[in-house]
């Protein structure tokens, strides 16, 4: 049995231990859905790029090497035996929460994942299970969010936690990302745009709102 089938093999057990799935581990690393699934089945490409490789090795916490890679050299072998830091993928959802005049768009199925450390969500207060990454579309909430940006969405700080800050919500069925403001008038509150030439919302009526999740992290392209 060469090296490639040993990676294969232990590739196939390891999504099998970990209740993971061929398409899923295949998005992690901006693959096709099939991908990983024609690599353990038919051996197609023979052997992961070193990229690839890399970041499925961090995901499941193991050593490149049962995945395929070359013995490492010398300098390598003092940091063998430390285990690798654990990191999840965090589905980034095909949609996105206006910023704007409003999106319809409630297709809210995976359109791939982005990797995080696991101790890094654990620091944030987060389930890795109960967060999503979602595109800001519009310029309502700029310069803290602006058109294009990601942003991570903690579903299980939704309305029973509801305090100030920001929150994907839906408002007359359009998801949207805007700022929360509680009070004054008791159970009431406002949904406010960051950017002066979009409109507010005062004092809604809580049963208007469908409450998604609360933003707790950004990330954005420079151009």
């Amino acid at each position: 049995m060469d090296e490639s089938q040993h990676a294969r093999i232990a590739l196939d057990r390891l999504i099998a231990e970990r209740g993971e799935n061929y398409a899923d581990l295949s998005r992690l690393i901006g693959r096709n859905p099939a991908y990983i699934q024609q690599f353990i089945k038919r051996g197609t490409p023979r052997k992961l790029d070193e990229d690839d490789r890399r970041v499925l090795a961090r995901y499941f916490g193991v050593a490149e090497e049962m995945l395929g890679a070359a013995a490492p050299d010398p300098a390598r072998l003092a940091t063998r035996g430390r285990r690798l830091p654990a990191v999840v993928a965090v589905p980034r959802l095909a949609l996105g929460a206006s910023a704007g005049v409003g999106s319809l768009d409630d297709d809210e199925r995976a359109a791939g994942a982005l990797a995080f450390d696991a101790g890094w969500l654990r620091h944030m207060g987060v389930r890795p299970q109960r967060v999503s990454i979602i595109r800001v579309d519009g310029e309502s909430m700029a310069p803290t969010l602006n058109d294009g940006d990601d942003i991570m969405v903690d579903h299980d700080d939704a309305a029973d936690r509801l305090r100030d800050g920001i929150y994907v919500l839906r408002l007359d069925g359009v998801l949207m990302v805007k700022r929360v403001a509680m009070g004054p008038l008791r159970g009431r509150f406002s949904v406010l745009s960051d950017n002066a030439h979009y409109p507010d919302w005062a004092d809604i009526d809580p049963e208007l709102v469908d409450i998604v999740g609360r933003v707790v992290w950004t990330g954005r392209r420079l151009h």
